[in-house]
């Protein structure tokens, strides 16, 4: 009867150990971010910038900032700088934007290879929308 060699316990656990813990640490370093998450936080960006913008108060005479710049196309003409500047200063330094009035838009148009958060509100003379994104 010819003799087999046989290995030994010991050596086959530790290389299912082995395996094991290289299985878990490529399960954490391979993982790809959950867009989910991303996508949340765009929305309320967006939300949160809008309402500051909708608390603001008028420049030049109106209930409130949003509602000054979608008054009229002068209005807005006159407006806009202001209002890329506050949305600049109210949005994270990563973070690009852009804001979509009955008028004109301010900001950026977003890429289209891009996951965007978005968020609308009502004025009294129109709806303004904004759009932003991570740069």
């Amino acid at each position: 009867m010819p003799r087999r060699g046989q290995l030994s316990l010991p050596l086959v656990e530790a290389g299912v150990g082995v395996l094991l813990v290289f299985a878990v640490v490529s399960g954490f370093l391979l993982a790809l971010p959950d867009q989910g998450v991303e996508h949340v936080q765009l929305d309320a960006d967006a939300r949160d910038t809008l309402a500051v913008l909708a608390a603001d108060a008028p420049r030049h005479g109106d209930a409130t900032r949003l509602a000054e710049v979608t008054r009229s196309p002068a209005a807005f003409e006159r407006e806009a700088p202001a209002l890329e500047r506050r949305v600049t200063r109210i949005l994270p330094g990563n973070v690009l934007f852009e804001l979509r009035t009955p008028y004109g838009d301010v900001g950026y148009p977003p890429p289209s290879n891009v996951a965007f958060g978005a968020s609308s509100r009502p004025t009294p003379y129109g709806r303004v929308t904004l759009r932003v994104w991570y740069a």
